[in-house]
């Protein structure tokens, strides 16, 4: 059997990164490249998966004696951000870390500091996997991954009791695509758990809702030597429209519970000049005074440059999952006392940003998120404990067995 730990960093040498500017599914062909690798190693557990290029699920059979059980899904991201190179990845793994500054092979100015990080300086004697300096490590998500397809071999291979359980592997989560196509009938869940969280232990249920806005201004070029009294100059609108953005809504000036108002992308020349801005809040209404807020200073904007015009296009990304999973609440209770099974405290938290549960408890697929050990996502100093993937296979078989039977170790029935 396969650990958790060896699976993980086969995986990571893939490069799966998503790629924003391509419209097929998947954006990447490492993706699909990895879904295959997926299906093969199914296989060899006995497992006969569904695959497609841009989506891979398979199905555990039950227990005897379990098989009307209601059935549990587990889902996974296999891309990464495209933020950093995912490319030429060479995990390093840290044996035994005694609490000291962790350096990069292939970057001695990059430095993991255990006392800017609580997190990592409380993992004295786990095995620590980080990159070596250059390229994102990718335990978003194939730390989830990788404690999946684990989960999948215990379940196939020991005496772990347990209903039907499906196991999906999305694409294109980290572009706000990884739900788009999911096959809920193919799936066959009644409730599912994304494993794309940080930290040991936690659980969430609550994201950002979010849009994002897309605000164009159109203006006259001309040759900049005889411009005057013709030239309408997009790019002063667009500086002036940057310039009113709230600063104390910005991400680097919001936490917790605040939303923020992020311009992320900007584009064009003196005709025509755009900028794409992420709007989140956990709070629809306040998201919904965001937008207004925009629209607002956009026209402000426009009318301080003569022959300016603007346009706003607001797209729907993803809505909080709280309201959908608060008619079920089962599906997080089960999940905390799977947690509390075993040995860990259950911390609950909203997540600032979004995940596939999002868009599939939308869908009608209760779907919170569960830790996969996953820290300082998106940067070269990322890291995760094997130990603590290792647990989070654990506290999966802990549910698998929970859902087999409706209650948790020691309820009344």
């Amino acid at each position: 059997m396969r650990g958790v730990g060896e699976r993980f960093n086969d995986y990571v040498r893939l490069d799966t990164g998503a790629n924003a500017a391509v419209t097929t599914a998947p954006s990447s062909a490492g993706q699909t490249r990895l879904l295959e690798m997926l299906a093969g190693e199914l296989r060899g557990m006995g497992i006969t998966p569904d695959f497609r290029p841009d989506l891979l699920i398979a199905h555990v059979s039950a227990t005897p004696g379990f098989e009307h059980a209601p059935a549990a899904g587990f889902i996974a991201h296999v891309d990464t951000s495209p933020e950093l190179p995912g490319h030429g990845v060479k995990p390093v793994v840290h044996r035994n870390y005694d609490g000291r500054d962790l350096r990069f092979a292939d970057d001695a100015s990059l430095v993991l500091r255990a006392a800017d990080h609580p997190a990592l300086a409380a993992k004295r004697g786990h095995d620590i996997v980080t990159a070596s300096g250059r390229t994102l490590l990718g335990a978003d998500d194939k730390a989830g991954v990788a404690i999946l397809m684990t989960l999948a071999e215990q379940l196939m291979t020991t005496s772990a009791v347990h209903g039907p359980v499906s196991i999906a592997f999305t694409t294109d989560e980290e572009i706000g695509r990884g739900a788009d196509g999911f096959d809920l009938e193919a799936f066959d869940a009644v409730a599912a758990y994304t494993l794309d969280g940080g930290e040991i232990g936690e659980l969430e249920s609550e994201n950002f809702n979010a849009d994002v806005a897309t605000v164009t201004f159109t203006g006259f070029n001309t040759h900049p030597g005889y411009a005057k009294g013709k030239m309408a100059n997009a790019l002063r609108a667009l500086g002036h429209f940057l310039a009113r953005l709230p600063t104390d809504l910005s991400p680097e000036r919001t936490s917790d519970r605040e939303g923020f108002v992020h311009p992320h992308a900007i584009e064009g020349g003196v005709e025509r000049a755009s900028v794409d801005v992420n709007l989140r809040d956990f709070d629809l209404d306040a998201m919904r005074g965001h937008a207004r807020l925009i629209d607002d200073l956009a026209r402000e904007a426009a009318a301080k440059v003569p022959g300016v015009v603007v346009s706003v296009e607001h797209v729907e990304q993803y809505r909080n999952m709280r309201d959908a999973l608060a008619r079920h609440p089962h599906v997080v209770e089960f999940a905390e006392a799977a947690i509390r099974e075993a040995g860990l405290t259950v911390l609950r938290k909203p997540i600032r940003g979004g995940t596939d549960g999002a868009k599939l408890s939308a869908m009608g697929l209760p779907t919170p998120n569960l830790f996969s050990g996953q820290h300082n996502i998106h940067s070269r100093l990322e890291w995760v404990s094997i130990q603590d993937m290792d647990k989070a296979v654990e506290v999966c078989i802990h549910l698998c067995r929970i859902w087999s039977t409706g209650q948790p170790s020691g309820s009344r029935v």
